[in-house]
């Protein structure tokens, strides 16, 4: 019932409200099942309760969905349970996987609990029957009595049509799939711990170690130049080369996120045919893996610097700070396979799975569509370049930012947002923080009538000439160097 009442209305609190009623379920359904509740079952389902205050806090789609659909995934693993990497990776789908067979679970418990109530379901029915009519009548009755309480009573109750009638049966067959689902998985998870994945046939040492040493001198000269670089100055760098500013950090970032990735999957099948019959063996694993995850570090702190150089450059944008993030998350997983080549493997599948969470959630946390107005204004004090455009574009977490912009400036960035808001269900439970936060500041220092924005607007190019890039607007009305990631 949750699900239809008040999903419909949209995020905000409301999943949060769907999703404790679901939890508390499916912790009964274990605890009848007779499942003992253990310490990793309680971070996943703490951590996916956590990661619902993403929506609840922040306005921005972005993030809500990789929050969601993380905490979905964590609610997986805590039903299912996942240590090895086939029960960490195929753990999240046991939810999905689980919707038809819950289903028809849950048909035939209910049958076989109504065949044993003897008579004990109608006295059950109807005593919910007539408290739910005593609060609607008495309800309308306090309602139209008093014009407060009235007030306080539709605030309560979620706005509901017989238009949006379809959209809510639907939300509530949504609701109750998946909590049948939540409790089948409970009473009976999958074992995907159980699948074996057998060991490579162990690989000579010269075999082995000597392309990974030719690695590890690549990546060691690789960081030789960048030092060089940063000692040396770019100007010397780019006349050199031929390139220009933004072509040096831009095509710098990508491959390096690449080659972080690549280095990963280096890792991993060297790991799979490393020798380690003898502790020399071992020691020599231990040694060529460790230089490598130490090189790819660096490596990816020089990424993370020409994203900084380009951010300088050229403003901060949703894809810029989603891959930046990516890659420190990357880095992150890099340090815990240092960790467990020195305290061992059993316990790194499930906390890159718990970092990952952290992730997410930490990137949900820190808006992500207020740093980039954030950013994009101190810009433009600094360069007096914006592009208002593409600030238009954001959430209603980029208000408060770009509410500090002098006018025309601010009143065109703003009012594609405004009248968002304006066209939403203010509803307490619907509502964000970052959109009450929003309308408040709105309220507060309003939006200027009869700017003509399209005065400001111009011509977009990117660093090639394409008319489809990030343009920006000076305060001259010239056009500033831009791209489109």
């Amino acid at each position: 019932m949750f699900s239809a009442s008040l999903l419909g209305d949209g995020a905000g609190l409301n999943l949060l409200i769907v999703a404790v009623p679901a939890a508390l379920g499916a912790y009964f359904a274990a605890r009848a099942a007779g499942r003992q509740l253990r310490p990793w079952t309680l971070v996943w389902a703490l951590g996916g309760v956590a990661l619902l205050a993403v929506p609840a806090l922040r306005d921005a789609g972005w993030p809500t969905f990789l929050a969601v659909v993380s905490s979905l995934a964590l609610a997986s693993l805590a039903l299912n349970g996942g240590r090895t990497w086939p029960g960490v990776l195929l753990g999240p789908l046991g939810l999905p996987g689980s919707l038809g067979i819950g289903m028809a679970w849950g048909w035939g418990g209910l049958r076989t609990h109504a065949a044993a109530s003897n008579g004990r379901v109608a006295p059950i029915l109807r005593t919910g029957a007539v408290a739910a009519l005593l609060l609607v009548v008495f309800g309308a009755l306090f309602a139209g009595a008093d014009a407060a309480f009235a007030d306080l009573l539709s605030g309560l109750i979620p706005d509901a049509s017989v238009d949006d009638g379809p959209w809510r049966f639907l939300l509530f067959l949504l609701g109750l799939v998946g909590a049948l689902a939540a409790a089948r998985l409970t009473a009976a998870p999958l074992h995907w711990d159980r699948l074996e994945i057998r060991p490579g046939r162990a690989r000579s040492r010269w075999e082995w170690a000597l392309p990974l040493v030719v690695l590890n001198l690549l990546f060691a000269t690789f960081i030789a130049v960048q030092l060089a670089v940063l000692f040396g100055g770019y100007d010397k760098v780019l006349s050199e080369t031929g390139l220009t500013y933004s072509e040096y950090a831009r095509q710098g970032f990508w491959q390096l996120l690449f080659a972080t990735l690549l280095t990963l999957a280096v890792i991993a099948l060297a790991t799979r045919w490393a020798p380690r019959s003898t502790a020399g063996d071992r020691t020599l694993v231990r040694g060529v893996l460790g230089t490598l995850c130490v090189l790819t570090l660096v490596v990816v702190a020089s990424a993370l610097r020409r994203m900084d150089l380009y951010v300088d450059a050229y403003g901060l944008t949703r894809l810029r700070v989603s891959v930046a993030a990516m890659e420190l998350w990357l880095g992150l997983v890099i340090v815990l396979i240092m960790m467990a080549g020195a305290y061992g493997v059993k316990w790194l599948p499930r906390a890159v799975a718990a970092s990952a969470a952290a992730a997410v959630l930490a990137f949900g946390l820190a808006s992500p569509d207020g740093l980039v107005a954030e950013r994009n204004v101190q810009r433009y004090e600094r360069t007096g370049k914006i592009d208002i455009d593409y600030l238009q574009e954001l959430s209603a977490d980029a208000v408060p930012a770009l509410d500090g912009l002098p006018e025309p400036l601010r009143t065109c960035a703003l009012e594609e947002i405004a009248r968002d808001l304006e066209e939403r269900d203010d509803s307490w439970h619907a509502t964000s923080w970052g959109e009450h936060r929003a309308r408040g500041i709105l309220a507060e220092h309003g939006v200027a009538d009869e700017v003509l924005c399209d005065a400001i607007d111009s011509d977009r190019f990117d660093d090639h000439g394409d008319r489809d890039g990030y343009g920006e607007w000076e305060q001259e009305g010239e056009l500033g160097p831009s791209d489109d990631y």
